[in-house]
């Protein structure tokens, strides 16, 4: 009986490449759920597939793109396709692959993944995707500025740091690591100013970043937990019921990024304005880290006798 084309496969943000024959299949499956491979053998093809607006990124190996001509060319890719982005992928190493990298380097190509350590096709697949989701942060900072206008510095680094792009943060205690704080001295401050929780910005943080990555039809419950490293999409479900008291279907069926960035400055943001503008809760730790910096600002007065 012959099988049914995967639809949602379909859906999926295609990637064009240009791989060595044993590159393909692991290229493959490091993408399952957050992309599709269009392989190429030519760079001809994937200016073809970029002119007609068929790929969303492209993908080339080091060992296949090395020789001077190929690298010329991809700088043309990257001229002509500056939104385009442009990957150069590292699966082994030999006598001319310094030279390779140097020479795609110069030809404009500026991400190289190493996926020699398991953990490169992790980060093979945030590259990919990063351009497709960081819009969301970057639009949460420009509207958090208009709302925080005036916000002590320290305030204002805490906002930055849970819409920070491909931040790796699910606990208070790597957010108070990422920092510089202690996780209880942090969360006593947001107490004694009768804020949210921290841990309730930093998880509604992350549910802004989830609702961005599930406008990809092609992307399930499962593949949005194990990008966003929950830890299986049980857990995420549970998260998302805890803090919306919805399930995680209805949660993607419910909001986009931007719906649920207004749910997070309607319920976090906008209540506690006045206090916001106003709160310091990393001064002591901000003023470690300057005194650990050779670029160290000098303290006021008033803090060298603190």
């Amino acid at each position: 009986m012959r099988s049914l084309p995967d639809i949602s496969s379909q859906l999926l943000p295609p990637v064009a490449t240009m791989l060595m024959p044993g590159e393909r299949s692991r290229v493959d499956a490091a993408g399952d759920g957050f992309y599709r491979t269009v392989h190429r053998d030519s760079i001809d093809d994937i200016i073809s597939d970029l002119r007609a607006q068929r790929v969303s990124a492209v993908l080339v190996s080091v060992t296949r793109c090395g020789a001077e001509d190929d690298a010329s060319r991809f700088g043309r890719i990257v001229r002509e396709f500056p939104r385009i982005p442009a990957v150069a992928l590292l699966t082994q190493f030999e006598a001319g692959t310094p030279r390779a990298v140097l020479t795609l380097g110069q030809s404009g190509i500026r991400s190289l993944v190493d996926v020699r350590q398991p953990n490169g096709w992790r980060e093979l697949r945030d590259v990919l995707m990063r351009d497709r989701t960081r819009d969301i942060e970057k639009i949460a900072l420009a509207q958090l500025s208009l709302d925080l206008v005036g916000a002590p510095d320290d305030c204002w680094t805490f906002f930055e740091t849970i819409f920070q792009p491909g931040l790796r943060t699910s606990t208070i205690r790597t957010l108070a690591d990422e920092l510089r704080i202690v996780p209880s001295t942090l969360m006593s401050r947001f107490f004694r100013a009768r804020l949210p929780a921290p841990k309730r910005y930093l998880a509604m943080a992350r549910l802004t970043h989830a609702a961005r990555v599930f406008e990809n039809p092609g992307l399930s419950v499962a593949n949005v937990a194990n990008h966003l490293e929950y830890s299986s999409p049980q857990s995420f479900g549970r998260h998302v019921r805890t803090l919306l008291s919805i399930t995680a279907l209805e949660f993607r069926q419910r909001y986009d990024g931007e719906g649920m960035l207004h749910r997070f400055r309607e319920e976090l943001i906008l209540p506690f304005q006045s206090t916001l503008r106003t709160f310091s809760p990393l001064t002591e730790s901000l003023r470690w880290l300057a005194g650990t910096s050779s670029l160290q600002r000098p303290l006021s007065r008033g803090n060298e006798r603190q």
